[in-house]
């Protein structure tokens, strides 16, 4: 499952009613939209060229906008902004290098799961009262741990005398949310941010201190990384730290998103996780009008340069389109062929973000039944991917027929799941919950640079993004290649320098 960022969608806003008080609009599942507000209008990025100004509040409130968001380790803004003139007005600010309006992003994990004519949920994994350990369904970290023995070389973290555990190395999780109170995370969980405002829904009172998930991926994501229970992580005794950009059923704008990247960078955090990404379009038109997302695409790559200035590595996933991202034509034609609809014209190029950001480890999915194959859905692109990371699919018949009957969830990766939350549609499981997506093979390459990093802090992020490729297994075609990159990511190769 991944949640992943989609396409930018300028007209999805007019499907749906805003959300009163958000600044933003609920986006069509799926989809990356324009974020809007009936009470404020409609919301906006700005990139200055370099630092904001001290006057940058009259700025735009002589532009007929207001601020939402102040960014300034970026040099940019989130507003608001109700004047059909207002992008208009700021082109002549000499200090303003890009303004557009602002992306939604959605986690898309569930595109791939309808439930009508579906396979049947798996119902033969005991529940979590029955068992001590879900080890043996675990197929995922077995794999990139070598069954396990990179956990005798480094777990990310050393046990005290007292029972208490010394985390070597930390790692964000910018998603969702987590269950705090889960059994095989809160020991490892040392608090988090969150950037989701009040208003979007009843329980949202912009507490920034509110990280719970009210959804259930980023719990997910952070099981494959620092579990460390009845299911176990890549680092089980990593640190993490939870930034919270995902309300229940809507979705992220830029903003919350580039802000969280920062604050995790300024709480030291030591890799940054982000199983999300969509697609900014430098030129697309609408109603006769010309729009781009240079603005977004701007600061989206001043957060990640941000991050790996402050030593953290930064990992996301590829994303859930069956795309090669390589191919600008390809992209732009799917963006045409799936929005077109709404009245949009793509003319390209499309930046897949924040996977084809400068900087990124971008990590596609692989599967446990080849080493050949890549997952159905996962993104791909040899200059795109850095490493695959299992993410899961639904098996070998599947695959060949596409028959939903024919999906076999066994597949799929297993990890912690709230305890609050009925279980996800693929078993009758509690507390954890079987998922597939670049969503779930991204956490498994952050887990990854953690180890790397408690074992060897001295580390830079380019040095570590290097010995996780030197280090993976060269699945598919010989050398780097489209679909795994340099190969499937692997700790216990990581941790000892060799590969097979």
């Amino acid at each position: 499952m991944k949640r992943k960022l989609t396409a930018a969608s300028l007209t999805a806003l007019l499907a749906v009613g805003a959300l009163a008080g958000t600044g933003f609009s609920a986006a069509p599942s799926n989809n990356t939209t324009p974020a809007s507000n009936a009470s404020v209008g409609k919301t906006y990025m700005v990139a200055f060229q370099k630092e904001l100004p001290a006057n940058y509040d009259s700025i735009i409130a002589d532009a007929g906008g207001k601020v939402l968001r102040a960014l300034p380790e970026l040099g940019g803004l989130e507003v608001a902004s109700s004047n059909p003139s207002f992008l208009d007005n700021l082109k002549g600010v000499a200090e303003i290098q890009a303004a557009n309006v602002e992306m939604v992003h959605r986690l898309d994990y569930k595109k791939n799961d309808p439930t009508a004519a579906d396979g049947q949920p798996v119902t033969d994994i005991p529940q979590p009262d029955q068992i001590d350990s879900y080890w043996k369904y675990q197929w995922d970290i077995q794999r990139i741990t070598n069954n396990g023995a990179s956990y005798s070389l480094e777990t990310g973290g050393a046990k005290n005398a007292d029972g208490t555990v010394t985390h070597k190395a930390v790692v964000g999780i910018i998603d969702s949310g987590i269950d705090p109170n889960h059994p095989d995370l809160k020991g490892n969980l040392l608090g988090g941010a969150n950037f989701v405002p009040a208003g979007v829904d009843d329980t949202e009172k912009g507490d920034p201190n509110d990280i719970l998930d009210r959804d259930g991926h980023g719990t997910h994501v952070a099981g494959s990384i620092a579990g460390n229970g009845k299911v176990k992580g890549v680092g089980p005794e990593l640190g993490i730290r939870v930034y919270r950009v995902f309300p229940k059923d809507a979705g992220a704008p830029t903003a919350w998103i580039v802000d969280a990247i920062v604050q995790a960078a300024n709480d030291r955090v030591d890799v940054i996780n982000m199983s999300l990404g969509g697609f900014d379009s430098h030129k697309y038109f609408y109603q006769g009008n010309k729009y781009s997302d240079v603005a977004d695409i701007l600061l989206w790559k001043r957060a990640i340069q941000y991050a790996i200035q402050h030593n953290v590595t930064v990992v996301a996933a590829a994303g859930n389109d069956s795309l090669n991202l390589d191919d600008k034509k390809a992209v732009t034609a799917y963006m045409n062929a799936t929005y077109g609809y709404l009245g949009l014209q793509f003319k390209g190029p499309t930046t897949e973000v924040p996977g084809q950001i400068p900087g990124v480890i971008t990590v596609s999915s692989s599967i446990e039944w080849s080493t050949d194959k890549i997952a159905f859905y996962s993104n791909y692109g040899k200059s795109t991917i850095t490493v695959a990371g299992p993410g899961g699919d639904n098996g070998p018949v599947f695959d060949a027929t596409r028959d939903l009957m024919k999906r076999d969830f066994h597949y799929r990766t297993l990890s912690t799941w709230p305890t609050y939350l009925p279980s996800y549609f693929t078993s009758n499981l509690k507390s954890y919950a079987l998922l597939h997506g670049t969503s779930m093979a991204s956490p498994k390459v952050a887990g990854i640079a953690g180890v790397i990093k408690a074992a060897h802090p001295e580390l830079t992020p380019p040095q570590v993004a290097a010995l996780i490729s030197q280090t993976a297994n060269d699945y598919g075609k010989p050398g780097k290649d489209e679909l795994f990159g340099a190969g499937e990511a692997n700790a216990y190769n990581a941790l000892t320098g060799t590969k097979k």
